[in-house]
């Protein structure tokens, strides 16, 4: 395990109990250097959506749990934000929750020419991902083989 999925991984740990205490769901953590800063990121939600005041009430007492246990070394930048509309869907309860809904996925290489697919979440298990589309064909792709899974937009 790499030192940014340790990181990661603490990070989760100390803010669930925090995170069930305002009655919000933790989204996902991540560790990621963008720019030569180092950001510690955690996506919080709720039903309804997330407001700019829950962020900012979690991230008071993150901070100062973080600056309390001092488990990562370098120097980084803290946010709590919403994971926003276009968020991929990583977990269980993310492909759960989307079941029957329109979904996008972008592969790494092309099948049959194409990169992107769109079509209704079907099924799923730890390692596929199978959608219908839009002719009422079933398509199953390798989770290995997706490099982006989201909720679809219409606009």
């Amino acid at each position: 395990m790499s030192v940014r999925e340790q990181y990661e991984q603490k990070a989760e740990a100390m803010a669930q109990p925090i995170i069930d205490q305002f009655g919000f769901e933790l989204v996902d953590v991540e560790y990621v250097k963008e720019a030569g800063n180092w950001y510690l990121r955690f996506y919080i939600d709720k039903e309804g959506g997330i407001t700019v005041d829950d962020c900012e009430a979690v991230s008071r007492i993150f901070s100062d749990k973080l600056d309390e246990l001092d488990f990562i070394e370098d120097a980084y930048i803290m946010e709590v934000s919403s994971p926003g509309l276009g968020r991929p869907l990583k977990k269980e309860k993310d492909y759960a929750r989307s079941m029957g809904k329109e979904v996008e996925i972008r592969t790494y290489r092309p099948i049959n020419k194409e990169k992107e697919f769109y079509g209704i979440l079907s099924a799923y298990d730890e390692s596929s991902v199978t959608i219908t589309t839009e002719e009422q064909e079933e398509q199953t792709f390798e989770k290995a083989d997706i490099a982006l899974i989201r909720l679809a937009f219409d606009f």
